[in-house]
């Protein structure tokens, strides 16, 4: 994101600044570019039902989404510098709604790849988190932590409103419908986001909120013709020799792993392994999402006051413990260690994002911060790819899931303690 250089005082307003309206709005895309993408984990069963699928092809299928997802964001953050965030969205939606609503006419297991794991993947991610950072850096110039939680706690809301209706539409009527559901969803927030957002305070003639200057929306990243691509490998180049790069995408791609990758996409079938019912597993999931709302807003207000580093350090080492109990908390019914379990791991799902937002703009700037979370995203989204595929491999070669859930909670003590020695700085004003 290009750094804004001709500033003038702007002109005394009241009422609610527009930036809320533009928050709100892209809230409801998060919202939804969760729900869709999480959606996969409560069709992994009715899809292999359907077609006779083994759980590796689905898995396999859940992997590119997941990982495509994470590639995605830092391009997607060059592309918003580039051609605008109202367009790169709408085009995202657009995406979504054809990748889902095809999957209806689908009859082979390569369809189910192109159409879930590209075209869903690559249309998800361009509304990943990374949009959630650019849309707080440009409008925000107080309450970023705040804002940045609001935006990571829409990924949970979104599990909340669809996962129980999808997994209610599949038991009930069936998948295709569930698939339906989704696509109409995001082809409906288009004219949304075409009405509500523009990409820049000044374009609508305000400062950010909590500025008292007018700040001139900076000329487009053409970079003498480089395209978004460049930009985003760019600034990848720029990045990696600093170590703090490296920890903050070696921690997240552990988040990746013991969220989406696991947790998203294989909790349901763990469940139902332990004679859960699918619907209710898919209850608990949603459930997990009403408390991470709680935690992520929570954690946005402390990274605003508490050094990120040792937020991230306590989330990670928390979060490990939680997993290795997982277990022996799963059974066919809900008892109290597990709704425990729930309201624990909810609180802490994604409460890693606003300190890890924070901790890009420290280490690299308000100018590259959006470009560099893009990169420390994906690598949350490879991690998350290559857990789905590891845990759905360790389900059909040894008929549980017990090395999963171990491997993941070893890995997110590792994450804490990475964190933990990461060197301190302040973060820099504007």
């Amino acid at each position: 994101m290009s750094a804004p250089t001709d500033v003038q005082p702007a002109r005394p307003r009241t009422g609610v600044h527009r930036a809320w309206f533009v928050a709100a709005a892209v809230v409801s895309a998060l919202i939804a570019a969760a729900g869709f993408r999480s959606s996969t984990g409560a069709l992994i069963e009715p899809l292999e039902a359907s077609y006779g699928w083994s759980r590796t092809t689905t898995s396999g299928a859940v992997t590119v989404n997941l990982v495509l997802f994470g590639v995605t964001a830092p391009f997607a953050a060059a592309l918003m510098d580039r051609f605008g965030i109202r367009r790169v969205l709408s085009v995202a939606l657009v995406l979504v709604s054809l990748g889902s609503g095809l999957t209806i006419w689908m009859t082979a297991p390569w369809q189910l790849w192109i159409l879930w794991g590209l075209l869903v993947g690559v249309g998800t991610g361009a509304m990943a988190l990374v949009l959630g950072s650019i849309v707080a850096n440009r409008w925000f110039q107080t309450r970023r932590g705040l804002v940045t939680g609001v935006f990571s706690a829409a990924s949970s809301t979104g599990q909340l409103i669809f996962l129980p209706a999808i997994a209610t539409l599949a038991e009930g009527p069936g998948w295709r419908y569930a698939a339906g559901l989704t696509s109409v969803a995001a082809l409906a927030l288009v004219p949304i986001i075409v009405g509500v957002v523009r990409d820049w305070p000044a374009d609508v003639g305000l400062p950010p909120y909590g500025g008292d200057l007018l700040v001139a929306a900076p000329a487009r990243h053409t970079g003498g013709g480089s395209s978004p691509a460049a930009r985003a490998v760019r600034v990848l180049r720029e990045a990696t020799p600093v170590p703090a790069f490296w920890v903050l995408a070696g921690t997240f791609f552990v988040c990746g792993w013991s969220t989406n990758g696991l947790i998203g996409t294989h909790f349901i079938p763990a469940a139902h392994d332990h004679g859960m019912p699918a619907k209710t597993a898919a209850g608990l999931l949603a459930l997990i999402g009403v408390f991470d709302i709680l935690g992520t807003i929570a954690s946005g207000w402390l990274t605003d006051r508490v050094d990120p580093r040792l937020l991230l350090a306590v989330y990670y080492a928390l979060r490990g413990l939680s997993l290795l109990v997982v277990p022996v908390v799963l059974g066919p019914d809900v008892q109290p260690s597990l709704f425990l379990f729930i309201v624990f791991y909810g609180l802490d799902w994604v409460a890693t994002v606003p300190p890890t937002m924070a901790l890009c703009r420290i280490h690299f700037g308000l100018d590259r911060s959006s470009v560099v979370f893009g990169w420390v995203f994906a690598s949350h989204m490879v991690g998350a790819g290559i857990a789905a595929a590891y845990a759905g491999w360790m389900r059909q070669s040894t008929g549980d899931y017990f090395a999963a859930w171990v491997t993941a909670g070893g890995l997110c003590v590792v994450a804490a303690a990475a964190c933990y020695v990461l060197p301190r700085r302040r973060e820099p004003v504007g």
